[in-house]
């Protein structure tokens, strides 16, 4: 079966990293909102081999599969409404929030209002509890923090944030007022800007940076891809298990050793071009790419080509170990068994292949077990 294949993959690199580590003599109470997306739902794995089973509590407005209500403690929680979660801050003894309810980029330029609500709105609510309540709270931000006015290449955290799409609005208002209530109320606030993350858990949902996950869905289903981002766009990017670990290592950091609040993140970087190459080296020589730039490409434009992160390596230890071809074998490793029943995936095979779309259908179902 195929769910049951995915399942019996490797969970991560960080994860076995994290469970040869020692345990804290006291392991905090963690609520994570937005668990079910994916950072989310991975984030909460690590933290459960770290603190424990039941010290993470799963938040989110969707309902969960039987196999993550079963992994561990799973609530409903709206971050929009200020009571209901500062209930479940009260009942669950948390000490620590780590909030990754947001709506993305592409989201929140077909939707204004919702992503302006969620990303404002929700984060002051959980801001407003870590003062409350006297929490550590690590919120993630994003490159789209930057703007169209911003150096380029190897962009320092303290630099011109003029963002012009609505996530990067809501992001940099986010840090600048976690920033305002670490100095005026002296909540522990943290946050690191992620370029953009890749990952074979779950499909990819339309963002801008998402074309570097699709792209290996398409490369199995049907050798080709069509890239809605230029072949030379060059965004900075990180695989998942990079992701996790240092965003574990900035939420356990002694906040002594921290000079700054919101830290640059940068593990690799690359075009859409250079990606298809490397999955021609990996995958298929004959492996076929076409571009046709659509509105996220105007997002991009906005963002930084490479990012400087000194801070994070020198102040908490960020060091990423996935570069584009080490992320590329460990992506079609993890997917080229949901997809083997479904279609003959290697490009070498005689055999007819099942449709695009019912092959897309097989695989999401698949990954949401």
């Amino acid at each position: 079966m195929i769910s049951q294949t995915i399942r019996k993959l490797p969970f991560t690199n960080t994860a076995r990293r994290l469970a040869t580590l020692s345990a804290n003599a006291h392991s905090p109470r963690v609520l994570v909102t937005g668990s079910l997306g994916q950072l989310g739902s991975t984030m909460v794995e690590a933290l459960r081999l770290k603190f424990g089973r039941d010290n993470v509590i799963g938040s989110d407005i969707k309902k969960p599969t039987i196999v993550q209500r079963n992994a561990g403690p799973f609530v409903y929680a709206d971050v929009l409404n200020y009571r209901s979660l500062e209930q479940i801050v009260v009942d669950h003894g948390i000490e620590w929030i780590v909030h990754f309810s947001a709506v993305l980029s592409a989201a929140g330029e077909r939707n204004p209002a919702l992503g302006l609500n969620v990303n404002i709105n929700g984060f002051q609510n959980v801001l407003e509890l870590a003062k409350n309540h006297r929490l550590r709270l690590l919120s993630p931000s994003t490159m789209g923090a930057f703007g169209p006015t911003t150096p380029k290449d190897s962009t320092p955290d303290l630099t011109i944030m003029r963002p012009n799409t609505i996530y990067g609005i809501s992001k940099i208002h986010m840090e600048l007022l976690g920033e305002y209530y670490t100095e005026k109320y002296g909540v522990d606030f943290r946050s690191l800007r992620y370029p953009g993350i890749i990952s074979a858990d779950t499909l990819p949902g339309g963002g801008t940076t998402d074309y570097a996950i699709d792209i290996f869905h398409g490369a199995l289903k049907q050798n080709s891809y069509s890239c809605f981002l230029s072949a030379s766009t060059r965004l900075p990017m990180a695989y998942i298990d990079d992701c996790i670990e240092g965003t574990m290592q900035l939420l356990e950091a002694p906040e002594h050793s921290l000079s700054q609040r919101v830290y640059n993140v940068h593990a690799c970087d690359f075009t859409p071009e250079e990606l298809a190459n490397e999955i021609r080296c990996q995958h298929s020589k004959t492996f076929a790419m076409e571009y046709q730039p659509d509105f996220r490409q105007a997002i991009a434009d906005t963002w930084p080509r490479t990012m400087a992160d000194d801070a994070a390596r020198r102040d908490w230890g960020w060091s990423p170990i996935f570069g584009i071809s080490e992320m590329t074998r460990v992506m079609f490793e993890k997917l080229r068994p949901v997809y083997k029943d479904v279609l003959f995936a290697h490009p070498s095979s005689k055999e007819p292949n099942l449709s695009s779309e019912s092959a897309s259908t097989a695989a999401a179902a698949a990954l949401a077990h």
